[in-house]
């Protein structure tokens, strides 16, 4: 459906895509995580043809999209300010696009009645856009970036403006909703939580460039690099020397799965594989502090002469902070990252 070959764009001497390669499949759910300035955003203008690569190419349907303006491109783009037009109701917002594209008006009508449905808003055609709430409005703008059939969804930030109840809800529908209709989708979030509940595929940026692409699953239980784990929230991540299936840490000795590329390293070390012990058992530390975070807790403890190490338990399971734990570790959330990897 989409692919981005060395696609690069400079904005005087800054370079904001360094020769980006990039292939969505049909059907396919791809959300484009990173940080400020990572290129994600400018990864979007340039498919949707906001934005001219200073080189490379960008192919929809195998067809170079080179001098084709926006809106022959036929992809659909949604933004985090919904942009909706505030004086016309909301079957006026839905059907702007079928209008630009000639479609009859009782055509029209049955396509926004039926978009309406299915986005969750039945009966609110007459409503005036000014009226509806956040989550309303993200709805609307929706059903109008889906009503000419776009061959590829883009969002920006989509549910940026949403509380967090709200965003959870909606991600989960919006997912619903592109399997039911088959909708390709190219999304840029700076939420992980939103990205990795509706993506069939994580792409993490960082400088213009792609850092890491896979399922979410793959990302998040394997980090390409030490960049990517700690973007992910990781911080348990140290110098180590791997001998056989054991590193050598700050934090002692470490174990680490089978088949480990051996020799210098840097290691990463999830909150989830750090068990937390009798004082007598494992690495002794204090615990500086609890953080409650709804179906766990973290854990943050002191190790003598060595960096701080976050552990995670059941809240009931949590100790007293000052308390001191023994820390061990467990194989299989440790992850020895590539090489050279920043």
């Amino acid at each position: 459906m989409l692919r981005l070959e060395d696609v690069t764009v400079r904005f005087g001497r800054r370079i904001a895509l360094d020769g980006v390669d990039l292939e969505v499949a049909d059907r396919e759910i791809v959300c484009v995580l990173g940080p400020s300035g990572s290129g994600k955003s400018t990864l979007l203008r340039a498919v949707a043809g906001l934005q001219t690569p200073d080189g490379g190419r960008v192919l929809l349907g195998g067809a170079d999209q080179a001098g084709v303006p926006v809106h022959r491109r036929g992809v659909g783009m949604m933004f985090q300010d919904h942009q909706l037009f505030p004086q016309r109701d909301v079957a006026g917002n839905v059907a702007f696009g079928l209008r630009m594209h000639g479609v009859p008006k009782a055509e029209r009508q049955r396509r926004v009645e039926e978009l309406l449905v299915l986005v969750g808003l039945p009966g609110a055609a007459k409503r005036a856009a000014a009226a509806l709430s956040g989550g309303e409005q993200q709805r609307v703008a929706l059903a109008r970036a889906l009503a000419p059939r776009p061959r590829l969804l883009m969002l920006d930030e989509p549910l940026g403006q949403l509380d967090r109840t709200l965003r959870e809800r909606l991600v989960v529908e919006l997912r619903s909703l592109f399997e039911r209709l088959g909708t390709t989708v190219l999304a840029v979030t700076h939420d992980q939580g939103e990205a990795f509940a509706l993506a069939d595929r994580v792409v993490v940026m960082r400088n213009g460039r792609i850092a890491q692409s896979g399922s979410p699953r793959e990302v998040w239980r394997r980090p390409a690099s030490e960049f990517v784990a700690r973007f992910l929230g990781f911080d348990n991540v140290v110098p180590a020397t791997v001998t056989g299936e054991a590193a050598d840490t700050p934090w002692g000795k470490v174990p680490v799965p089978a088949g480990s590329p051996q020799g210098a390293c840097r290691l990463l070390v999830r909150p989830a594989a750090v068990r937390l012990e009798g004082p007598d058992v494992g690495l002794p530390c204090t615990v500086a502090s609890l953080t409650f975070r709804g179906h766990h807790v973290a854990v943050t403890l002191r190790p003598h002469d060595a960096p701080p190490l976050e552990a995670e338990c059941t809240p009931s399971d949590a100790p007293a902070v000052g308390a001191t734990v023994g820390a061990a570790f467990a194989v299989d959330d440790v992850v020895v990252l590539p090489t050279g990897a920043g």
